[in-house]
C-alpha cells in the first residue's frame, strides 16, 4: 500500500518525539556558572600551580618586588615608566663568579610565587647552585603598566615589548646584585613564556646564554585546526571507540535542537544558565554552546595527568564515561562529562550566551573577571598569533558549529571592527617572520613537547638541524616536564628530565649544544 506524503511525515515526527523522550531519561546532576576554558587556556593561566600536591615548601614567604620598565621600549618619545613585579629565590645560590642565573619568564596569567619554591627548575637550581628569578609579564597579574585595559593601552601589550622587558630586567639584576659577566643566564619557560623562552635567546643572545623552551608554540596561525585534532587522537589514544561516542553524542546535540523537547532535554542535560529555545535563532549562542562542550574534552586533555592543579580529570575518566552504556545513550553521556567538569570548577550552570561573554570581554577595568588574563590573552590571538581552535567540518566530532569566523569576530566585538580577517592575516604573518616560526635560527634552545599536549602542533618536535635539538616525550601532555616530579611520573618523563639536567649541564659547562 502506498503511504502518502503527510503519513509519512506524521510517523516520521512520532519516531522523533520517542527518540527525544527517550534521551530524557537523564539524572539530575550538578548547575554551574560560567565555563573557564577559552582559546586553549583557563581564564587563571595555561602552567598554574608547580604541583597539585600541597608542599611545606610552597608556603614559605616569597616577598614581592619591583623593577622600573619603560612602558614602551621602541619609542623615543614615550617616556612612561611602571613597576613590574619580580620574585627572587637565593636558597641554592653558589654566589660565586661561575654560578648560572635561572630566569623563569611570567606568561598569561598572575605569576604564581609556588614555582620560586618548586618544580622541576628549582631541583636543577639546587644541582648547579644556581640564582633564581621570576619576572611577571607585563599587564598580567599585578604587573600594570597602565591604568585600565583599553584597547589603546593593550597596544602595549606585545611578544616584543615583553622581550625587551626581560632584556632590561636581566641588565638591572645583574647591576643590582653584582653579577659578573661570567655567570650565565638560562630562561624557561611554558607555553607562551616556552615561545618567549626560545625568542629572548634568539633576540637577545648577549644576556641570554641558553633557553628551555617547553610546550612553546613557535608558529602563529590563524586557523588552528590542528588543535582538534590532537584532542581527537589524545581521546582515541586511550580508546578508539572513545572518539566514535563523542562524535555521536555530538550529532544527537544537533538532533535535540531541531524540536522544543529537544531543547528543553539538552537545558535539562546540561544545566544551562538561560534556556536555550532563547536562543535557537542566535548562531553565535549555539556556536559558543557547542565549544564549550568541545572545551570539556580540550582542557582535560590538554592537562592530561600532569602533576598540575589543572589535571583532575584525565582522558581515562572522560572516556569511561563516554564508553558508559548504562548512562544512557551518547548525548546523555557527554552531558555526564560536563557536569564532571562544571563540578570540578566549582560552577552552577552553563552559560553559553555570546553577548554576555563579549561584555565581560569588553571590561577594562583591572578589578573585571576578565583581567585575570582573558582580556589581555584574547588581545595578544587576536594582535599577533591567532591560534583559534576551530570545528569546522560536519564529519568531525566536534561538529562544525564554531568555525574560523566566529573567532574573528570576537575579535571584532571586543576591540573594533578593525580586526578583521585582513588584519589579523596580516599580523600574524608578520609575527611569522619577525620569529620565524617553525624555522628558528636559535643556537642554545632545547624545544620540549608531549604528544597529547594539542599545542606541540604548532611546536618543534623534531630537530631541523644540528643547533635545534628536540626532546618530544610520548603520553605526557601540556608542560609535563616542568611540574613538581612525583613517584607516578612515567619513565619517558624522569628520562626527559635527565635529559634536560644533561643538556643545561652542557651550556653551562661551555660544551656545544649539539652535543645532546
Amino acid at each position: 500500500m502506498a503511504v502518502s506524503a503527510s503519513h509519512y511525515l506524521c510517523w516520521r515526527n512520532i519516531v522523533l518525539l520517542i527518540f527525544l523522550l527517550f534521551l530524557a531519561d537523564d539524572k539530575k546532576g550538578v548547575s554551574a556558572l560560567s565555563k573557564r576554558y577559552h582559546l586553549g587556556r583557563y581564564w587563571h593561566g595555561f602552567l598554574g600551580e608547580p604541583s597539585k600536591i600541597p608542599s611545606l615548601q610552597s608556603e614559605r614567604e616569597v616577598p614581592d618586588l619591583w623593577f622600573e620598565q619603560p612602558l614602551d621600549h621602541f619609542s623615543d618619545t614615550n617616556k612612561a615608566v611602571w613597576k613590574q613585579r619580580y620574585f627572587v629565590n637565593d636558597e641554592h645560590y653558589r654566589n660565586d663568579s661561575t654560578a648560572p642565573i635561572f630566569l623563569m619568564i611570567g606568561g598569561e596569567a598572575e605569576a604564581s610565587k609556588k614555582w620560586m619554591r618548586e618544580g622541576a627548575w628549582i631541583h636543577y637550581a639546587e644541582h648547579f647552585g644556581a640564582l633564581c628569578f621570576q619576572l611577571e609579564h607585563r599587564f598580567y597579574g599585578k604587573s600594570h603598566p597602565t591604568s585600565d585595559l583599553s584597547t589603546e593601552n593593550l597596544q602595549y601589550l606585545t611578544s616584543k615589548q615583553a622581550l625587551a622587558d626581560l632584556g632590561a630586567f636581566v641588565l638591572a639584576m645583574k647591576e643590582q646584585y653584582n653579577l659578573a659577566s661570567s655567570q650565565k643566564w638560562i630562561a624557561f619557560g611554558g607555553s607562551y613564556p616556552g615561545s618567549l623562552a626560545a625568542w629572548a635567546r634568539e633576540k637577545y643572545p648577549d644576556l641570554i646564554h641558553g633557553s628551555i623552551s617547553t610546550s612553546g608554540p613557535l608558529l602563529a596561525k590563524l586557523d588552528f585546526t590542528e588543535y582538534f585534532e590532537v584532542v581527537k587522537a589524545s581521546l582515541a589514544s586511550y580508546k578508539p571507540e572513545c572518539v566514535d561516542v563523542v562524535g555521536k553524542g555530538f550529532a544527537q546535540v544537533e538532533i535535540l535542537l531541531k524540536h522544543m523537547i529537544g531543547q528543553r532535554n539538552l537545558d535539562e542535560k546540561f544545566k544551562t544558565c538561560t534556556p536555550i529555545k532563547d536562543s535557537i535563532e542566535n548562531n553565535l549562542d549555539i556556536s559558543n554552546f557547542f565549544e564549550n562542550i568541545a572545551s570539556d574534552f580540550a582542557g582535560v586533555v590538554q592537562y592530561n595527568k600532569d602533576n598540575s592543579p589543572h589535571a583532575k580529570i584525565t582522558i581515562d575518566d572522560v572516556c569511561d564515561v563516554m564508553l558508559n552504556t548504562t548512562i544512557g545513550p551518547p548525548v546523555t553521556r557527554l552531558a555526564a562529562v560536563n557536569s564532571m567538569i562544571l563540578q570540578e570548577s566549582n560552577e552552577k550552570c552553563l552559560d553559553y550566551k555570546y553577548d554576555k561573554m563579549i561584555k565581560e570581554m569588553q571590561n577594562v577595568s583591572w578589578s573585571s573577571e576578565a583581567a585575570n588574563g582573558a582580556r589581555q590573552w584574547t588581545w595578544q590571538t587576536c594582535n599577533e598569533f591567532g591560534f583559534y581552535q576551530t570545528s569546522e567540518k560536519p564529519t568531525d566530532i566536534f561538529g562544525d558549529r564554531f568555525k574560523l569566523d566566529f573567532f574573528i569576530k570576537q575579535c571584532m566585538d571586543v576591540y573594533g571592527d578593525n580586526m578583521n580577517s585582513d588584519y589579523l592575516n596580516s599580523v600574524i604573518s608578520s609575527t611569522n617572520a619577525y620569529y620565524g616560526g617553525l624555522k628558528p635560527t636559535t643556537t642554545n634552545v632545547l624545544y620540549v613537547h608531549g604528544s597529547i599536549d594539542p599545542w606541540h602542533a604548532l611546536g618543534l618536535i623534531k630537530p631541523i638541524n644540528k643547533n635545534t635539538p628536540t626532546i618530544y616525550i610520548e603520553g605526557t601532555a601540556h608542560c609535563a616536564n616542568m611540574y613538581e616530579p612525583i613517584k607516578t611520573d612515567p619513565p619517558q618523563l624522569v628520562e626527559a628530565r635527565h635529559k634536560i639536567l644533561k643538556y643545561l649541564a652542557q651550556l653551562l659547562e661551555g660544551y656545544s649544544a649539539t652535543k645532546m
